[in-house]
């Protein structure tokens, strides 16, 4: 019998994304390979990147253990688009799914329990953790930032628009800029969770948004006249 197992690794919640594909032996998972991908090119050259990666190792779908699925915060139409894929290749194969929300996967990387990202429109998409503090993440702007108690605050960020906007707001928290998390961050981070069976169910997948999209905001019918 076999003692390790594949894992395929999908985050295309980013301006770039990337798929990775890892070997899990015991509680270690190596990386076998990454693609990168453009952010602007996610619903045509998603499936066919999970395709040319799983072939470069001579692995199938059938032989995946799980799909890590990177299921946001961050741009609706690349969270939408990867975990389409997800939804499809699992339910196809039946392959089991972990879910993991992309601040996570950044603050991990950098070893720390906080990290921001920027969410566009002077907000970031925030993630707060630490002793005394179950992990929370939200959506912030410079309102919700000043609301806070950011003394000595350390948090992981990857882009200049969320490290301009903390250092701003909370000038005597130490942003820690670091590269942006990938789909091999997220196969690292989530391996013991795959080995202890951490699934979700599919059909219940959702996007981690913490925003609703334009069309929710800007959609809604105007309120009826006061009588």
């Amino acid at each position: 019998m076999q003692d390790y197992a594949f894992l395929l690794a999908i985050d295309t919640c980013g301006p770039s994304g990337s798929v990775a594909l890892g070997r899990l032996t015991g509680g270690a998972v190596e990386i076998l390979g990454q693609i990168e991908l453009e952010g602007r090119s996610y619903s045509a050259t998603l499936v066919a990147a999970v395709g040319e990666l799983l072939a470069r190792s001579g692995v199938g779908l059938k032989d995946l253990a799980a799909i890590v699925a990177v299921n946001g915060p961050g741009s609706f139409t690349g969270v939408r688009v990867g975990l389409s894929a997800v939804k499809g290749l699992a339910e196809a194969a039946r392959i089991p799914v972990v879910a993991v929300s992309r601040l996570e996967v950044l603050a991990a990387k950098a070893g720390l329990g906080s990290a921001a990202l920027d969410a566009h429109r002077h907000e970031v998409f925030l993630r707060l953790a630490g002793p005394d503090r179950q992990p929370t993440e939200m959506l912030a702007g410079a309102a919700e930032l000043a609301a806070i108690d950011s003394a000595g605050a350390r948090l992981a960020v990857c882009d200049h628009a969320a490290a301009a906007l903390l250092s701003s707001a909370w000038p005597d928290a130490a942003p820690v800029r670091i590269l942006p998390p990938t789909a091999a961050d997220a196969l690292a981070l989530c391996a013991p969770r795959v080995a202890a069976g951490e699934f979700v169910d599919v059909a219940l997948l959702d996007g981690h948004y913490l925003r609703r999209s334009d069309a929710e905001i800007f959609g809604e019918p105007a309120a009826p006249p006061r009588p």
